[in-house]
């Protein structure tokens, strides 16, 4: 056994249902969470309104996040072995037609918590931006060894963050959520076997 080989974690086995309950249970219970915190909350939430250029805007957002990525996991060898580590769990039990569910599942969910709520919750501001990024990349965290992953996802939520702020609709980083998801989870499979 190599070196490499010894210092990778064990990637956990789940089977498709697994994966699939998993995201649905994980996208009521950050929906929940949203909505209780906007009940207790004094305070309005980012609208989510549609407007055909902002769409496109969250498109075009979302593949360059997806270009990003693509880039990262190229020149940075521990986000390459976390990423395969975190994604080998989510998509290797996943059929092609499931990646909808995994584009808008946490697109919506994670978006209205994240990007909706924390965000206007903490005065939609820098500070805001920040925290509610961390806590986006620490949601991404599967492995205590897995930090490099995390960095990455936190990158993603200060885009995200600041899509929403200069935009002021939550339709930018929802399309933009969306977006990344199905293309980098479909480039991903399409490289696996």
């Amino acid at each position: 056994m190599s070196e490499k080989q010894k210092q990778e974690p064990e990637t956990p086995v789940l089977t498709r249902y697994q994966v699939l309950i998993a995201m649905g249970v994980t996208a009521i219970i950050l929906w929940i969470v949203a909505k209780v915190w906007m009940q207790l909350g004094n305070f309005a939430i980012l609208p989510w309104e549609w407007d055909e250029r902002q769409f496109f805007q969250g498109i075009g957002l979302g593949l360059v996040i997806t270009g990003l990525s693509g880039v990262a996991y190229r020149v940075w060898d521990s986000y390459r072995q976390s990423a395969d580590y975190y994604l080998e769990i989510v998509l290797r039990p996943l059929a092609f037609l499931d990646l909808i569910w995994l584009g808008l599942l946490p697109g919506l969910s994670e978006e209205l918590l994240f990007r909706g709520v924390m965000l206007s919750a903490f005065g939609a501001s820098h500070p805001a931006v920040f925290v509610s990024s961390i806590c986006f990349g620490v949601l991404h965290l599967s492995s205590p060894k897995q930090w490099t992953y995390v960095i990455w996802a936190t990158i993603v939520g200060v885009i995200l963050g600041y899509s929403a702020l200069i935009s002021g609709n939550l339709l930018v980083p929802i399309v933009a959520h969306i977006t990344t998801n199905l293309a980098s989870s479909y480039f991903w499979k399409i490289r696996r076997p």
